[in-house]
């Protein structure tokens, strides 16, 4: 019995049994290969002119002859190799594909337009578009959350979203109040957050609910007085930059995280990053190329690399692997 090994390279099971028949049979005609090998007459041809398109055979004299294995399967293992990339460029990044199928709702008509303001009402309706915008940010998400504690069902929940965008290398800027970091169950999940490469700022007083993502949408409160009444999500430019300016406002008049935990008392020339510095020396540790980094950060391939050249003397780092290795022990990534 035959095991066919190379349909994940691609190849039906009619044409690797065409190809195996010619390296067995090398040089003969094919006009009833159909019979040798039990199969219709119109798979067998079907399998012969896929066999020339891939050139996994060829013809020379009026006959037909294989080519090496060792070129066959690289050829075809790089060129699924390509194909399977392209499918994980897209998984890795759907937006493209959601933005086409919105597309195709709104050339229904004015009626099928998304309103500029969108009303959640409801906590069920609220977390799926949290879970939604979460899955999609690609580069920053800002946060404001004046609450005095967070409960473990809170924590649980939040950590999958916040790491997962974490790992994929999204800056994350969270204000809490005071009264958070004095609760140790939620201190704690803060501190893991840190550790994990968030940034968090602390601010007594904070009463402003808001997330933004990719500075593109944002999500206020209906009622900031009785958040339970639901929430307003928006991607208008103008309320947007609103809601940015005042998250930008409070972070600067806010205290970091790590002083107000009473984790502060580190070497007193530790230096400070940048949010772009940090963005940068994220980029470095996961992309392979300058010119990608440099478009993910939105700066200039020179500026990009002055950036990094800095980074890794702040880090007394001799390459950019040691710099990596060196950012990661310091929490910096």
């Amino acid at each position: 019995m035959i095991v066919y090994y190379m349909a994940v390279l691609g190849l039906s099971t009619a044409e690797e049994e065409v190809y195996r028949h010619l390296l067995r049979n090398p040089g003969v005609e094919l006009d009833d290969v159909h019979v040798l090998l039990r199969q219709d007459p119109r798979v067998s041809d079907a399998a012969v002119r896929r066999l020339r398109e891939l050139r996994i055979i060829h013809e020379d004299g009026g006959r037909m002859w294989p080519h090496k294995p060792e070129l066959v399967v690289n050829r075809l293992a790089q060129q699924r190799l390509d194909e399977l990339y392209g499918t994980i460029r897209t998984l890795s990044d759907p937006t493209p594909l959601v933005d086409a199928l919105r597309r195709e709702a709104h050339d229904r008509g004015a009626s099928a337009e998304q309103a500029p303001v969108e009303r959640l009402i409801g906590l069920s309706a609220i977390r799926e578009r949290l879970d939604e915008l979460a899955f999609f940010a690609r580069t920053e998400v800002l946060s404001s959350e004046p609450y005095d504690a967070l409960t473990p069902e809170n924590i649980e929940r939040s950590r999958e979203l916040d790491l997962r965008c974490l790992r994929r290398g999204v800056v994350l800027r969270s204000l809490v109040r005071a009264t958070a970091v004095a609760d140790d169950t939620t201190c704690a999940y803060l501190q893991e957050l840190t550790a994990a490469g968030a940034r968090i700022r602390v601010l007594d007083g904070l009463s402003e609910l808001m997330i933004v993502y990719d500075r593109h949408t944002a999500l206020v409160p209906v009622d900031p007085k009785v958040t339970s009444r639901g929430a307003l999500c928006s991607s208008e430019e103008g309320i947007v930059t609103a809601v940015v300016n005042n998250f930008e406002r409070l972070w600067a008049g806010a205290a970091d995280f790590a002083d107000a935990a009473g984790q502060g008392d580190g070497p007193p020339d530790e230096p400070r990053l940048t949010d772009l510095q940090v963005q940068v020396l994220r980029a470095m540790c996961t992309v392979a190329k300058d010119e990608t980094g440099a478009r993910q950060v939105g700066s200039a391939l020179r500026t990009y690399r002055r950036h990094i050249s800095e980074l890794m003397r702040l880090l007394g780092a001799e390459n950019r692997a040691h710099a990596a290795l060196l950012a990661r022990e310091r929490g910096w990534v």
